[in-house]
This record gives C-alpha cells, sequence and structure tokens, in this order.
C-alpha cells in the first residue's frame, strides 16, 4: 500500500504565501508523476501544477508565475510554493501521484491524498 499525506495548507491573506507539501510512503517503487489538483466548492476538480520524474513541469495558466512545483526523488516528496496568492486560489489542494508498485511484477498505480484546505481571505 502507498499513502500520501499533505501538509501546509492554512489560512493566507490576499498576496500572501503557501507552500504545500506531499510525502509518499509505503511500498515503492519509484514514482513516476506527481502533481495538484484542487477543488473548490461548486466546482470540479483541476489540475494546477504537474511534474515528471525528470522534473518537466506544467501549470495551469491561472498559477503561472505564482505557483512553483518541485519534487525531491530521495524523499519521495513533491512541494508546491505558492506566492501572490487571490482568493480565487482557495480550494482544498490534492497530491496525486502515479507510483511505481513490485509486487509479482511491477505495476503503476494512482493514488490521491486527503486533500488540505487553502483560505485566502482578508
Amino acid at each position: 500500500q502507498v499513502q500520501l499525506v499533505e501538509s501546509g495548507g492554512g489560512l493566507v491573506q490576499p498576496g500572501g504565501s503557501l507552500r504545500l507539501s506531499c510525502a509518499a510512503s509505503g511500498s515503492i517503487f519509484s514514482i513516476n508523476a506527481m502533481n495538484w489538483y484542487r477543488q473548490a466548492p461548486g466546482k470540479q476538480r483541476e489540475l494546477v501544477a504537474a511534474i515528471t520524474s525528470g522534473g518537466s513541469t506544467n501549470y495551469a495558466d491561472s498559477v503561472k508565475g505564482r505557483f512553483t512545483i518541485s519534487r525531491d526523488n530521495a524523499k519521495n516528496a513533491v512541494y508546491l510554493q505558492m506566492n501572490s496568492l487571490k482568493p480565487e486560489d482557495a480550494a482544498v489542494y490534492y497530491c496525486y501521484a502515479r507510483v511505481v508498485v513490485q509486487r509479482t511484477t511491477l505495476r503503476e498505480y494512482q493514488y490521491w491524498g486527503q486533500g488540505t484546505q487553502v483560505t485566502v481571505s482578508s
């Protein structure tokens, strides 16, 4: 089994910053993509940022230039540095990972974290 645990959410004023962390643990052979998604009340879950095992990144247009995704492969962790936060960034942020697990064979599985709340308000 693999678990993803997020941390770092909270309340921040508009223009402020937060850094989210997500650590994967369990029977991990390797991790391919690690992404951050978010879901605001009444809205669909959307991709915020993605990073490959090689470090290539991709961002939603709404966060480009403000958010930075990074990962530490040795720690099986992914981070999201969020700067210049806006009220519309408020949501539950979810970590997602495509993890290769070795059982009888190597196979990739998808996992989600439990989510961490980000509130942007004055």
